[in-house]
């Protein structure tokens, strides 16, 4: 699976939501990995599987100390607030001011 392809806007998979996963299986753990691999390759920071067209609620981060894999992840605290520039590479070419908390608190299987 690894080389996946990234969904681009207005692909009707972005607006949807996605599943959770109910356990992790080797089948999660192998999609993680080819989520992690394509986002890389496509030098991203983050990366969700239903932008590789798979409904599941699986995230893969790397912002530079070493890779994040969260599945059903749930923000359970946030502080903070900073602004800054993001791109997304399911709306490629196009970058903006994003708002986010400074920091969050994530539970996930």
């Amino acid at each position: 699976m690894a080389g996946l392809e990234i969904v681009t806007y207005p692909d009707p998979i972005l607006l949807s939501e996605a599943q959770s996963v109910p356990r992790v299986t080797r089948r999660v753990r192998r999609l993680a990995r080819d989520v992690l691999e394509t986002m890389h390759a496509a030098s991203g920071m983050g990366l969700a599987a239903p932008q590789v067209g798979v409904r599941q609620r699986v995230i893969v981060v790397d912002v530079g100390e070493s890779p994040i894999t969260l599945v059903n992840p749930e923000i359970t605290a946030a502080e903070g607030e900073q602004v800054g520039l993001e791109g997304c590479l399911s709306l490629p070419d196009l970058v903006g001011e994003v708002r986010r908390a400074e920091w969050v608190e994530v539970a996930h299987i």
